[in-house]
């Protein structure tokens, strides 16, 4: 059985300030997510990956330039999601990396890389399955500034962030608001 804090542990020193941003966001994360698949079981989702995954989606911060965060890995900060995707693959938890990779915003079209000038892969990094829907839906509450770990923003406060990635962002988040009950 996966634990996700052990696989963490491999990656970051438990007492560094990069463990903390992983795990309390994560938990935060897992938790938004679990309660809005709890509100949709027509749909289906799978509890445990969701949980699993949301606890993991970050762990690629590792090896990104993120000095806020306790971490000096050299690579551009847009790179988190790519390397947390290498580092699961290499765990063995192909649909875990999945999420890795596509969980930033509402997901990332190859347009939107290419237009954003991003150091990632030109390929569509959007979710597909309602897992990756809800993990990807969730993280858009809470922000891995320290000080700010626990903080939920408002869908007032999410929305006003996705405005300048454009209204096909916005128009995403509200679509999942609507099929996960989001009050």
């Amino acid at each position: 059985m996966m634990d996700p804090l052990e696989i963490i542990k491999k990656y970051y020193d438990p007492k560094s300030e990069a463990f903390k941003a992983v795990v309390t966001h994560g938990k935060m994360v897992a938790r938004k997510a679990l309660q809005a698949a709890k509100r949709i079981p027509e749909l289906k989702p799978d509890l445990k990956l969701v949980e699993e995954a949301a606890m993991l989606h970050d762990i690629g911060i590792i090896n990104v330039n993120a000095p806020m965060l306790g971490c000096d890995g050299g690579k551009p900060y847009e790179q988190h999601i790519t390397e947390g995707r290498k580092i699961m693959l290499k765990e063995g938890y192909p649909k875990h990396a999945r999420i890795c990779a596509i969980h930033t915003g509402v997901g990332l079209t190859k347009e939107d890389i290419i237009r954003g000038n991003l150091d990632l892969p030109q390929e569509d990094l959007v979710p597909e399955t309602i897992e990756e829907e809800l993990v990807t839906f969730a993280d858009l509450f809470y922000s891995k500034v320290p000080g700010k770990f626990i903080y939920e923003r408002s869908k007032e406060e999410v929305i006003e962030s996705l405005k300048k990635f454009g209204d096909d962002k916005v128009e995403k988040f509200l679509y999942w608001c609507q099929k996960f009950k989001e009050d």
